[in-house]
């Protein structure tokens, strides 16, 4: 049962960190349309990916 727990701890501090860094970055300046959106949840799953340099906009 602690390995279930330690998982969902870990993953829930994963997102909160993605959420992090996509706002760092302006993922959630203008989610006024479905690209913005993507992109916003994009980054905040593919967060790593970002601060290597990547750019997760979708255009």
């Amino acid at each position: 049962m602690f390995g279930g727990t330690l998982r969902t701890v870990l993953f829930v501090i994963y997102i909160v960190v993605g959420f992090v860094v996509a706002n760092s970055h302006h993922y959630f300046a203008h989610l006024n349309g479905t690209k913005p959106i993507l992109s916003a949840v994009i980054a905040v799953v593919l967060w790593p990916l970002i601060l290597f340099g990547v750019n997760l906009h979708i255009k």
